[in-house]
């Protein structure tokens, strides 16, 4: 891979683990509604489920969509309608702190499972591996973008935890909260627009 390249998929892998979607937008909820430690292992699950996820899609699962799309449809439709019912849990949630009215953070298997119904995960996936990849040594540079996008994806997930987190005081006010939340529901239901609108 040449320097060029390799930097070229440093701003990519950059740019796509940090910037909003909906794993963002639920991190960023998750830190403000249960805190930093309690979202550690719904950032754990993003990192490793997008990693496996990357690799997958790189050893031949996008090939399997090219030839039954209808697969791939069903998947993102699947993925939006469990993103609208999260989008749901996230407005209801009335109270900051863990154990509210059986609130709770997602677990480190659900946000990675979560990761398959993605719809900017898959994006992101598909793109890399088909943009990034190199013929002549293809095996190495799926390994190298899935390593790239697991290293990016902590500081990128910690950072909108932490943002979060920050903001867990002055949303101690109902009112505030529910703001809040009402809004990150209605961003991660837009979240979902860039992956159906060039359908």
């Amino acid at each position: 891979m040449s320097f060029e390249l390799f930097w070229a998929l440093m701003i990519f892998t950059f740019v796509m683990t940090f910037t909003p979607g909906p794993n963002t937008m639920m991190l960023l909820a998750s830190g403000v509604n249960f805190g930093f430690r309690a979202t550690v292992p719904h950032m754990a699950g993003i990192t490793l489920g997008f990693g496996i996820m990357t690799l997958i899609v790189g050893m031949g699962l996008g090939e399997i969509f090219k030839l039954y799309p209808l697969l791939y449809m069903a998947l993102a439709y699947a993925g939006a309608a469990y993103m609208l019912f999260l989008a749901w849990k996230i407005a209801t949630t009335e109270t900051v702190g863990e154990g509210k009215a059986g609130s709770r953070p997602m677990t480190f298997l659900q946000a990675a499972a979560f990761q398959w119904v993605n719809p900017k995960a898959w994006v992101m996936a598909v793109t890399a591996i088909t943009t990034y990849s190199i013929p002549s040594a293809y095996t190495f540079s799926v390994l190298l973008l899935t390593g790239l996008f697991m290293a990016m994806a902590v500081p990128g997930c910690s950072a909108w935890i932490l943002f979060g987190s920050g903001l867990r005081r002055w949303l101690g006010n109902p009112t505030r909260l529910r703001i809040f939340n009402v809004t990150m529901a209605i961003l991660l239901v837009l979240s979902l627009v860039p992956a159906f609108w060039h359908g």
